[in-house]
């Protein structure tokens, strides 16, 4: 198993009237956050936030390349991003604590807290296709370049893991500083994470490792 620290390369926020970062989720130029009843974008080069969508908010969010997903109480919300309406609703897979929300593969996968696992879930029936159990608490939850990830959050610690997507195996560990915590979690499709940071209002550029670097 490889394991690092955390290189953190910047943090956007706190923001005003931002009490917590959900989820996180990044559409090819922005970063999308939430933050109970609103869904915001922040441009990741200034630091600015440019506009917020007013829809219910509780944990994670997702994009497909075309829509916003966002987790809302028992259900999942398929929202446009231009206007903020909600074009379909579909249940939220059963289970303690639905909270990382990510798309891939055609599928939705949904981090699910307390109950420490990943569920793959149809995007159009809610079905769950396929359970993916992992040791720790599960907040956000990512995919990149085939890699499974998520963020744990757990007796004050903090880090992101990379698990292999069949068996569940912890191949990879970044530990996060003490008392940085990571609700979501997104990548954006290169080098960085992107790190929802909770109650402290902040969203965190993380760099992710690259393949063949020694283990800190």
């Amino acid at each position: 198993m490889k394991r690092s620290t955390a290189e953190i390369l910047r943090e956007h926020g706190p923001f005003p009237g931002v009490e917590g970062v959900h989820g996180v989720s990044y559409d090819g130029r922005h970063i999308w956050f939430a933050t109970d009843g609103k869904l915001t974008a922040l441009d990741p080069a200034s630091g600015e936030l440019l506009r917020s969508l007013d829809v219910a908010a509780d944990a994670g969010t997702a994009f497909d390349g075309r829509h916003l997903f966002q987790i809302a109480g028992d259900r999942i919300q398929k929202i446009d991003p231009d206007t903020g309406r909600v074009l379909a609703t579909l249940p939220a897979p059963p289970g303690d604590g639905n909270s990382g929300l990510a798309w891939a593969e055609g599928s939705l996968w949904v981090g699910q807290y307390r109950d420490r696992r990943i569920q793959q879930v149809d995007p159009e029936t809610g079905a769950v296709l396929r359970t993916i159990a992992s040791e720790r608490f599960v907040t956000g939850v990512t995919w990149i370049d085939g890699e499974l990830w998520h963020g744990t959050w757990q007796d004050d610690q903090s880090d992101l893991r990379r698990l292999d997507p069949q068996t569940g195996e912890l191949l990879e560990w970044i530990e996060m500083p003490p008392g940085v915590g990571v609700s979501g979690l997104e990548s954006d499709g290169g080098d960085r994470f992107f790190c929802g940071g909770g109650n402290s209002g902040v969203v965190r550029v993380i760099r992710r490792p690259r393949r063949g670097t020694p283990a800190g």
